[in-house]
């Protein structure tokens, strides 16, 4: 369960936080000042801090800049008036997560905490690399003993010290984000702050500005100033994930900033320096997209001063039945439920799959696989219905097979409608959420494990399919 820390000189606001955050699943703490925040991180620090920034005695700026001594990766929102956003913009600039303005809507808030407490998940939560055992389970880890995984291990040791531009390649679903993590935690900058951008999951018209913020009047609903997550992450490290789908005129800007190191605010003139570490991501052939033009070639340059590539699962099959083995003992310990192992019928089975998906499609199917078992070892009919289960879901319950759900298709594509693929892609969403809860009990936190989706969006999605499935599990955060 998620720790969150109130420090606020309101008794109200505290109290309405605390009941607000309970509700939600969380643990909440309260502080009346920031010489009591500041002693309650030093005491036990949470997973979120959110902090007003005018209280008697020391200011919120002042009581962020003690906590950041104490736990430099210890994501802090700021809570702000109009009148003071100059103090929660420096703090920003500090390294502060982000702020908010009073009064404020309870759906923006729960979503900020979200992002903050994976981003403070992704810097304090240690990858195993090539470990096993207790060691590995400890943490998120990246599993293989083949050549290949030996040889990426290396490359982790070797670039992680460094500060060189590190490019990660590989197909979905193979770990990008956790080797990215991994070089961060062994680098030199393994103290400072570490920002996720998803390069597809944020429009085009936003991700210039979530990257390098933006001036009052940059644009329609600009009322202030904004500071970028590049500005934000100073002296750490940015991982920009799926930088293959990145538009060409946001590459330049990237290009200027491997090139200069400094950026410039959307609708302002001043140049900031500024000193990260970019990492990158992608699962697209980048040289073909540099022939097509999508890609810019002197950019493809500058972020492959440093490759790492990750295999497909089909490429080391031996590792499979090590990972299988480590998925088991992390469910039953995240599930309070004891391992019930794997048979080796099962196993063959396991091995034995190309797994498109690679680690997260495995991952997942070893999880709806232990959710099912009934104590005794895995065996080949429940792996079989973990990976290919037949969908229920109206005119879809027929289909088993990839030739019947393409004969599907086939036959909607005949109807003329205009809006058919959001229609489509609706009615698969709906099935596979509805599926993921009911597998779940309800449990929105583990489905949206369970699907490889933030809990946010889990929501979001809920919200707009008008899905009512009635949680029989307490909703927790943990």
């Amino acid at each position: 369960m998620a720790q969150i820390l109130i420090v606020d000189d309101d008794h109200q606001l505290r109290m309405s936080f605390e009941r607000l955050l309970a509700a939600e699943g969380f643990e909440v703490r309260t502080a009346s000042s920031g010489e009591a925040g500041i002693a309650a991180v030093r005491e036990e620090a949470p997973d979120v801090v959110i902090m007003d920034v005018r209280m008697p005695g020391i200011s919120g700026l002042e009581a962020y800049a003690a906590m950041r001594e104490i736990e430099p990766r210890l994501p802090v929102i700021i809570m702000t008036a109009y009148g003071t956003t100059d103090i929660a913009i420096e703090a920003t600039k500090m390294g502060a997560f982000d702020y908010i303005l009073k009064p404020f809507d309870i759906p923006d808030i729960l979503k900020l905490i979200d992002k903050a407490i994976a981003a403070g998940r992704s810097m304090r939560s240690r990858v195993a690399v090539g470990e096993e055992g207790e060691q590995a389970l400890a943490a998120d880890a990246i599993i293989g003993r083949s050549p290949a995984m030996q040889e990426l291990y290396k490359a982790i040791g070797r670039a992680a010290p460094t500060d060189a531009t590190v490019l990660i390649r590989g197909e979905s679903g193979t770990g990008k984000e956790l080797v990215a993590r991994a070089v961060y935690q062994h680098s030199l900058r393994a103290d400072k702050p570490f920002l996720v951008i998803n390069c597809v999951a944020i429009p085009e018209t936003l991700l210039e500005s979530e990257l390098f913020g933006y001036e009052k009047g940059a644009f329609t609903g600009a009322t202030g100033r904004k500071v970028g997550k590049i500005e934000q992450a100073n002296h750490g490290t940015v991982f920009l994930d799926e930088i293959g789908d990145m538009p060409l005129p946001i590459q330049a800007k990237i290009l200027r900033l491997l090139q200069e190191q400094n950026v410039e605010r959307l609708g302002g003139r001043q140049v900031i320096p500024v000193d990260v570490r970019i990492i990158a991501a992608t699962n697209r052939d980048l040289e073909e997209a540099v022939r097509r033009g999508q890609f810019r070639e002197d950019l493809y340059y500058r972020l492959k001063v440093v490759s790492l590539t990750l295999p497909p699962l089909r490429e080391r099959p031996s590792d499979i039945p090590l990972l299988v083995r480590y998925f088991m003992a992390r469910y039953g310990r995240e599930m309070s439920q004891p391992d019930p192992g794997v048979s080796e019928a099962a196993m063959a089975l396991f091995t034995a799959n190309p797994w498109p998906g690679n680690v997260r499609e495995l991952g997942n199917t070893v999880k709806k696989a232990f959710i099912f078992n009934r104590g005794a070892p895995l065996g080949p009919d429940e792996v079989q219905k973990a990976t290919g289960e037949p969908l229920r879901n109206g005119d879809l319950a027929a289909l088993t097979t990839g030739d019947a759900l393409a004969d599907f298709v086939r036959r909607q594509l005949g109807s003329g409608r205009e809006s058919l693929f959001e229609e489509l892609m609706d009615h698969f969403g709906q099935l596979v959420i509805r599926e993921a809860l009911e597998a779940t009990g309800g449990n929105r936190t583990q489905a949206s494990k369970l699907l490889g989706l933030s809990r946010p969006t889990l929501i979001a999605k809920i919200e707009k399919y008008g899905l009512r499935i009635e949680s029989r599990v307490r909703d927790s955060r943990s």
